[in-house]
């Protein structure tokens, strides 16, 4: 069986982007008239010369949407447990080399910015921690877990990658999903971003959702961070990543985030400006190739963009969120790991998401996913 890793190092930067710029407008044609897509038409439909046709796409990709997954958008909330970080990573607040007054919350401060998030309706919420193994591992994440799960629903990580006998453990606990990012798939710029500390492995991070699909975790959320590189390249190898991983644990559900860089302290410039126009155009590219990708957005971007996407390919969306450890009451003060957009209630986002003609999902989002899949059967007998 190869490994992800012996087919990523058969594709190069080099060639994708040169395949992208050869896409012609009776390629991105010939992709939107099929009924079955392939990772080629992924590329033909995020390619430049398809931006012509992004308000045929969104009407498709609203379409397909609605029928696999009704009208329905599930809502989380971030709960940031630590701010200590052992890597150097140059876009993020978090960095080892920030000089940042630290915070890791105890069992009674994770309790009280629960009870927050539970006032506010909250039942999915997803921990989320810079990557200090250290002070933060395994043994910290099964104990926050315990003492949250009686809380919520739905609880999903988003910590440094582990070992696969670890994310056993926290698949044992009850943990439904993890989200992993590679960040960029640019191999050969990777550690200009990642100077210091276990996260400038390319190669471990890169094999990560191996080991979570290995654990059997129900679900696990993938994407790259939009403005470090070429967002169609990197998207490209991120699609690469999904088919690849999709085909080997066919029995996990499969989630893409598309966080673009933000404003956050000490960090770089963007390398690459993505525009809300290229967001949508890779929103909707992958939801025409993979119509059962799970697809959130997060309050990275503003009400505008966030109140359109409703409809037109989103699952999921944070709310409310406070990217800092005790950030809903405990620490409000503490640094952020980035600045959000859109700062509007949970209540908000809500009555946002109803107006529009959605259900703003709140509980337990394998129930809401079975029933619709029930609800797709009848009526298409």
């Amino acid at each position: 069986m190869n490994s992800f890793k012996d087919i990523f190092e058969q594709y190069s930067w080099d060639q994708i982007r040169s395949k992208l710029n050869q896409v012609t407008l009776q390629d991105v044609e010939t992709s939107l008239r099929k009924e079955h897509r392939i990772l080629e038409d992924f590329i033909n439909l995020m390619a430049p010369a398809a931006a012509v046709k992004l308000e045929t796409m969104a009407k498709m990709a609203q379409q397909l949407t609605r029928k696999r997954f009704g009208k329905t958008i599930q809502l989380y909330a971030p709960l940031y447990l630590s701010n200590e970080c052992q890597n150097i990573c140059t876009y993020c607040g978090f960095s080892l080399d920030n000089q940042i007054r630290r915070k890791t919350l105890s069992d009674t401060e994770l309790m009280v910015e629960a009870s927050v998030l539970k006032s506010m309706d909250v039942n999915h919420v997803l921990l989320v921690s810079g990557e200090a193994s250290k002070t933060v591992g395994i043994d910290y994440f099964i104990n926050a877990v315990r003492l949250l799960k009686p809380h919520f629903a739905n609880i999903s990580v988003e910590v440094q990658p582990l070992q696969e006998e670890e994310y056993l453990l926290l698949h044992h606990e009850g943990v439904n999903a993890v989200l992993v990012y590679q960040e960029t798939y640019h191999k050969e710029v990777y550690k200009e971003y990642h100077p210091k500390g276990k996260k400038s492995n390319f190669h471990y991070r890169l094999e990560t959702p191996d080991r979570i699909g290995k654990a059997g975790i129900h679900k696990m959320g993938l994407g790259v961070l939009l403005g470090l590189e070429d967002w169609r390249i990197d998207s490209f190898f991120n699609a690469l990543h999904i088919q690849y991983l999709q085909k080997q644990y066919w029995k996990s559900r499969f989630s893409v985030s598309f966080p673009r860089l933000r404003p956050a302290e000490g960090i770089i410039e963007p390398n690459f400006i993505m525009s809300d126009k290229d967001l949508l155009q890779l929103i909707c590219a992958y939801r025409l190739w993979n119509e059962d990708l799970e697809i959130s957005i997060s309050t990275r971007e503003n009400e505008t963009f966030r109140n359109h996407i409703v409809s037109l390919g989103a699952t999921a969306m944070s709310a409310a969120s406070k990217t800092n450890p005790g950030g809903y009451a405990v620490d409000k003060e503490s640094l952020e790991q980035f600045e959000t957009s859109d700062e509007r209630s949970m209540e908000d986002i809500r009555a946002m998401i109803r107006n529009a003609g959605y259900d703003p999902v709140m509980k337990d989002w394998d129930a809401v996913y079975s029933g619709i899949q029930s609800t797709t059967t009848m009526n298409n007998e």
